[in-house]
């Protein structure tokens, strides 16, 4: 009897206890905060697998918030996405979005700067760390509304068994738009039948075509934006030089002819297809990888000046319609991200820049410079490199940009009557904003 009587009662504190590990268990799922974080997949590689990762850990050292990455499409379906959320009521915390989303963003009344985050000196000397070259696409109005995260310069890339066969220095690629044209006219190959099988020189004019045309308009010494969002420059003289030298480069058959796919470029790449490529130090990685041949990585060639680049990709963003809380715990996750040593791995395994000097001067990212100074590239252009095209109204008035753009290098305008038409039609577009 005594013997049941205590199996009775350590049953009962059994149960107890276990109902209060359950109940701990069930307040601390209840504390842990959802954060949804919308991430774009847009270059090659096993991108998902690192930010899994970045997640991962950081929700095993920050037991109360819970970052939950959904890979939402490219970055125009990102955006998409988020904004139909956003006004939905239910936007994601944080999303990695283009740099030049910033305007698009702000207009829409859909994030929050990061200026109210920012709380002490270690925030300060962080926030302050960060390229002045990428801040150019992530501060407006005074404000901090975007912090740079996977960012590029565009640069060139050669294939060096295909420079020796040609009779080219295969450690020296061209350094102006001459030397460009140049090493294409000897690179270009043709068949037996005259088709060419491999190009001298490959520009893609799809997906992100206003970008590239800013690798030719950066070092002829023209900005297309004014550095408020408000205007445009797409007729000047030295824009539509830029333009015509992309056009000439296809009319002479140094170049495929009409648009080229942004996405097949580097395929095209590995199958010698085009001897040199104009694409994201973003690919970097994804090129070592799979190339398959020695290849050389440099900066843009010059013309008027002695080169430059735009900047690109993507920066965090943090999302108004969400609490305080999640807003806080978003932005410890970016400060926790983009760290000096977190940062530089980043960009060993993707082969974007990365974001500071802070994180070039880590071991292993200084090491990893040593070993391949093509993954410094990207960085030696910054000092040179100007905002990427970027405005109120952007998604319109870029449309406007890349639709002039095709339009020249499918032969269906001249450059100079492409570029006028659109100088027209973005001005009118951005008057609201003047």
């Amino acid at each position: 009897m005594q013997r049941h009587t205590f199996l009775k009662l350590f049953s009962a504190a059994a149960l107890a206890s276990l109902g209060l590990t359950l109940g701990a268990s069930a307040a601390l799922a209840q504390t842990s905060q959802s954060i949804p974080f919308f991430y774009p997949v847009n270059v090659g590689g096993p991108i998902n697998k690192i930010v899994d990762d970045f997640a991962s850990s950081f929700n095993a050292s920050h037991p109360g918030s819970r970052i939950e990455p959904i890979y939402s499409g490219n970055y125009q379906e990102t955006l998409v996405k988020a904004l139909t959320g956003f006004k939905s009521g239910t936007p994601p915390v944080t999303a990695v979005l283009l740099s030049t989303d910033m305007y698009t963003l702000i207009d829409e009344d859909a994030i929050v700067p990061f200026d109210g985050f920012i709380k002490t000196d270690a925030d300060r000397a962080w926030l302050s760390g960060f390229y002045p070259a990428f801040m150019k696409n992530s501060q407006a109005e005074g404000k901090t509304w975007g912090i740079p995260f996977q960012r590029s310069t565009v640069v060139i890339y050669w294939n060096k068994d295909l420079f020796k066969e040609a009779g080219l220095d295969p450690d020296k690629g061209p350094s102006n738009w001459q030397e460009l044209r140049d090493y294409a006219q000897k690179l270009t190959k043709k068949d037996a039948r005259g088709n060419v099988t491999t190009w001298g020189v490959q520009i893609p004019s799809s997906g992100f075509p206003y970008w590239m045309f800013q690798t030719l308009t950066t070092p002829n010494d023209v900005e297309l934006i004014n550095d408020r969002g408000t205007a445009v420059n797409l007729d000047n003289p030295k824009s539509i030089e830029a333009l015509q030298y992309w056009v000439d480069l296809t009319k002479d058959g140094l170049h495929p002819p009409g648009v080229v796919e942004w996405g097949t470029t580097p395929k095209d790449f590995f199958e010698k297809k085009a001897a040199i490529i104009v694409t994201t130090t973003g690919n970097l990685t994804n090129i070592r990888n799979n190339a398959g041949f020695d290849f050389g990585v440099g900066p843009i060639p010059g013309n008027r000046l002695q080169g430059g680049s735009p900047t690109g990709g993507g920066n965090f963003y943090i999302f108004k319609k969400t609490t305080p809380e999640q807003q806080q715990a978003a932005f410890d996750f970016i400060r926790w991200v983009t760290t000096p040593e977190r940062a530089a791995q980043w960009s060993i395994d993707t082969g974007y820049a990365a974001t500071s000097q802070a994180a070039y001067d880590t071991d292993v990212l200084s090491q990893y410079g040593k070993e391949f100074p093509a993954a410094l590239v990207a960085r030696d252009q910054l000092p040179i490199s100007v905002a990427e095209f970027s405005t109120y109204d952007n998604q319109r008035v870029t449309k406007v940009l890349n639709d002039a753009l095709q339009a020249a290098l499918t032969g269906s305008k001249t450059p100079e009557k492409a570029l006028q038409d659109a100088q027209q039609e973005a001005t009118r577009l951005l008057r609201a904003y003047q």
